[in-house]
């Protein structure tokens, strides 16, 4: 999709995640505030005005865009596509149609992946859309696919998905040359399963800085920039991770006010501590982009506070205006052009 002059415009689903619409709209009034974006907020018209006013977001270059079914938290995918009218739905066919450039949703992710790929469909050279997720690690961020949308995949999956997460990372984060890692029970390129090793040697004769196979500390080390593995191992290296963080933020906390004493200290410390939360925190990061799609989607926790909305949206626009999936499609090409000129 080409990038179009002027700041982005975001589709918002107003009433994905577990806090109601209240904390999506304060998070897009920060937004719009903060980054000078503009927003359509999706969802029943008459509810979503009213928290805007509360949020004080009048004057700000949000529209509000009539939906006026709701899609739950764990509702089955079956059940919501049948609901033409809900938000995820009219905000997806907001960036099918071009009025949008970019989709955040912090609502159900199957429900997402499945609407966006019905209504936007896949770039020309992907087989399987991936979602995408980026972490701290020692030195920055590692991107890590799949996490969630594909349990089972087939080497040319994972190939794709190393392209996708590294012209990601390249064209989002600047990175030049993103380290490429596989996921894998160990180092050596014979350990894993067969999938794993049939990848490991597919990745080892490609253009990707590929630094061959990783485990699960490496993640976190600043060894690899991306991480590729299936969907199923993706999505319970996210899920440890993400409760791991806030496991240690809060054994640290009540560590720190045991006593008069660890409690001054804690004090004195305090810029260091948040400094601390802020690398570790999810919602710095704001959301999972949807990789390989027609369209520019990113997929927040459902436990986003107004932060992760603000993050997720700003997300979001930096992947449309990035020009991610025009690069996705112009590397997966030549890809497929130097696999038909050696006869693979």
């Amino acid at each position: 999709m080409p990038k179009k002059a002027g700041a982005p415009r975001v589709a918002v689903d107003a009433m994905g995640g577990d806090h109601g619409p209240g904390v999506v709209v304060e998070g897009t009034v920060l937004a719009c505030r903060a980054l000078g974006l503009s927003v359509d907020l999706v969802g029943p018209a008459a509810l979503i005005r009213g928290e805007v006013a509360r949020a004080g977001g009048s004057g700000l270059s949000i529209e509000v865009v009539d939906a006026p079914d709701v899609v739950g938290m764990g509702e089955k995918v079956s059940l919501s596509t049948l609901k033409k009218r809900s938000s995820i739905q009219v905000a997806v066919e907001r960036v099918h149609d071009g009025a949008a450039d970019a989709f955040f949703s912090a609502g159900n992710t199957a429900v997402c992946w499945t609407i966006a790929k019905m209504i936007l469909g896949t770039l020309e050279e992907v087989d399987r859309p991936a979602l995408a997720a980026v972490v701290p690690q020692l030195h920055g961020r590692t991107v890590l696919l799949d996490v969630g949308a594909n349990a089972q995949c087939k080497a040319r999956n994972l190939e794709e998905f190393a392209v996708m997460g590294s012209v990601y990372t390249r064209d989002v984060f600047r990175t030049a040359s993103p380290r490429v890692g596989l996921m894998s029970m160990g180092e050596e390129e014979t350990k894993g399963n067969d999938l794993t090793r049939e990848v490991h040697e597919v990745l080892k004769g490609s253009t990707l800085n590929f630094v061959g196979n990783v485990e699960g500390h490496d993640v976190f080390s600043g060894k690899v920039d991306v991480v590729v593995m299936d969907g199923f191992t993706g999505n319970v290296v996210l899920k440890s991770s993400e409760t791991l963080a806030e496991m240690l933020m809060e054994a640290v906390k009540e560590e720190l006010t045991r006593t008069p004493l660890r409690k001054l200290g804690a004090w004195l410390s305090r810029g260091a501590f948040r400094a601390m939360k802020h690398r570790i925190d999810p919602a710095e990061y704001g959301g999972a982009p949807l990789l390989g799609m027609k369209g520019c989607c990113v997929i927040g926790h459902g436990r986003s506070n107004a932060h992760a909305v603000k993050n997720g949206i700003r997300a979001a626009a930096e992947f449309f205006t990035s020009g991610v999936n025009d690069s996705i499609e112009a590397e997966l090409r030549a890809l497929g052009a130097r696999k038909e000129a050696a006869g693979a």
